[in-house]
């Protein structure tokens, strides 16, 4: 009798482990999907061209306005480790894509939602998780089906689809100029014809304060915010520039370690000023004898890059001279200008000069600019002044070129558009609600939670837009269901309109990504049923 009682009474302690061990992973489970269901909800009311912007201060007590998701999730302070799973999953968005950054951060919480009521029917995480890999295999297939291809020769289409991304920003009012200036700008450093992919590191976007978003121009060329050094009445116009990219200072030298030369005698004195106007003087000769008459000056932090007296032999060689060229911008400058960076005085020689037809100093409203134009063809490399009339609407403005810039830069990964406005998240969803009939068990149930999550997205833009969003996810599915497979959420009319024919048309990697992106994060998260501190 005593030996059957040993064994009843160590399962049952087993038992009471086993339970108080689940229950610590059912508790680490839902408390990362809380944590990443409040993220989602921080950006969601910022999904869509009606959705509202946000306002973050920094530690510093600077103030950002945007409604891009991914500088949300940025500037946020989050200290839950799969909360900040969800801010590197819309950077990875960032980097794939360009845009959709709120959407994939969206998709991911109606997702975790879906899992949570999976997870309180019984279902195991890794049912769910494999389930959820078929369905996005499926999402991808259904959206390759509906995508129509891009002619790159048809400029109106890429056009219409950076438009689209514009929409939801605030400078959506100025979309008529940035889109055109957006789809140049990439033709202009990539050829369609050769190339798969477009380095936007060619383009270079200058922020200048004063004047307003209008005034934001593409230039063929280049563009400093730095003026033409005239205090010693040097030119701030040349004509048929050739320009010496220097990275030496005009400067006499200095000692490799901090010493002092103390001089008693007069004579002395002034033997040291003569060697260093014969040194400065050697110099700017030898800058002149190769034919150079602008000079880009690298920033020295050493010592000064230049002094009043190499400033004043310049002027009288009329050598214009634009300094303070910080050193990240000497590949870019010599890339368009087709010149080498001069290291040494020793180096000067006039091969390794750029050209340009014209190097002049304009005022604007705040300060002056020097423009670089005419400068050697062909030129992969082109420059975007971009204005706007205080800080926060000139850094938004270069946020929403950069990202009108990616959608050009996705349609040359992939080159197929799909119409917007929801509709593709909308058709995924029906056509995955319709194939999960076919799967049986517990597998059909996940793919159906899946499918329905994914009406998140209609949902959120209706939201935002001051619609019902039930009565348009349920008019939007009546719609798909008799076969209307582009039926988006009009948010200007507030009614379902053919988002092809309103011209609301996105790239497809941007909805391919999101979707998978968004996926393959909530799986991760899925996975993950203990939290262990390291010290």
């Amino acid at each position: 009798e005593n030996l059957q009682k040993i064994p009843m009474e160590g399962s049952g302690k087993r038992g009471d482990q086993h339970d108080s061990g689940k229950r610590q992973q059912d508790d680490v489970r839902s408390s990362n999907i809380v944590a990443g269901k409040a993220i989602a909800d921080a950006v969601r009311t910022s999904l869509g061209p009606r959705g509202m912007d946000k306002m973050m201060q920094t530690s510093q007590g600077e103030v950002i306005i945007t409604n891009d998701g991914a500088t949300i999730l940025k500037q946020m302070s989050v200290n839950h480790p799969a909360a900040k799973m969800m801010v590197e999953l819309s950077k990875s968005q960032d980097i794939e894509a360009g845009d959709g950054t709120t959407s994939v951060v969206v998709l991911a919480g109606a997702l975790l939602n879906a899992c949570s009521t999976l997870l309180s029917r019984g279902i195991h995480p890794n049912q769910i998780s494999d389930a959820f890999q078929l369905a996005a295999r499926k999402a991808d297939e259904i959206m390759t089906q509906m995508a129509v291809p891009v002619d790159f020769n048809d400029k109106a289409t890429l056009i219409k689809c950076t438009t689209t991304s514009l929409s939801s920003k605030v400078v959506s009012q100025n979309s008529g100029l940035l889109a055109p200036l957006a789809v140049d700008a990439v033709l202009h450093i990539a050829d369609p014809a050769t190339e798969s992919n477009a380095d936007l590191n060619n383009i270079k976007v200058v922020r200048k304060l004063g004047g307003t978003v209008d005034d934001t121009e593409l230039i063929q060329g280049l563009v400093f915010t730095q003026k033409a050094s005239k205090s010693a009445g040097g030119p701030s116009r040349m004509a048929n520039a050739k320009i010496a990219v220097l990275q030496f200072q005009l400067s006499p030298p200095k000692t490799d370690i901090e010493n002092t030369v103390i001089v008693s005698d007069y004579q002395q004195m002034d033997r040291i000023l003569k060697e260093e106007r014969t040194y400065i003087a050697d110099l700017c000769k030898k800058i002149a004898k190769t034919g150079a008459n602008v000079i880009l000056l690298q920033k020295s932090i050493l010592r000064d890059a230049i002094t009043d007296l190499g400033l004043h032999f310049l002027s009288k060689l009329k050598i214009m001279l634009i300094r303070d060229i910080e050193r990240d911008e000497i590949e870019f400058i010599c890339k368009t200008l087709h010149c080498v960076p001069i290291a040494s005085a020793e180096g000067l020689r006039a091969e390794k000069l750029g050209q340009a037809n014209l190097v002049e100093e304009i005022e604007t409203s705040e300060g002056k600019i020097v423009k670089v134009t005419g400068v050697p063809q062909p030129s992969r490399t082109v420059s975007i002044l971009c204005r706007g009339s205080n800080k926060l609407v000139l850094e938004e403005n270069e946020r929403s070129i950069h990202d009108a810039l990616c959608v050009v830069r996705s349609l040359f990964k992939k080159r197929f558009m799909i119409a917007g406005g929801s509709a593709v998240e909308m058709e995924v969803s029906e056509k995955l609600q319709e194939w999960s009939k076919s799967l049986g068990g517990a597998e059909s149930y996940c793919v159906r939670a899946y499918a329905e999550a994914l009406e998140v997205i209609p949902a959120t833009l209706a939201e935002n837009a001051g619609l019902n969003p039930i009565s348009i996810v349920t008019e939007l599915r009546l719609q798909h269901s008799q076969g209307n497979k582009y039926a988006g959420v009009n948010v200007r009319k507030g009614t379902i309109s053919n988002m092809l024919d309103e011209n609301v048309v996105q790239p497809l990697l941007v909805s391919a990504s999101a979707l998978s992106l968004a996926t393959e994060c909530v799986r991760m998260i899925l996975k993950i049923d203990g939290i262990i501190p390291t010290m």
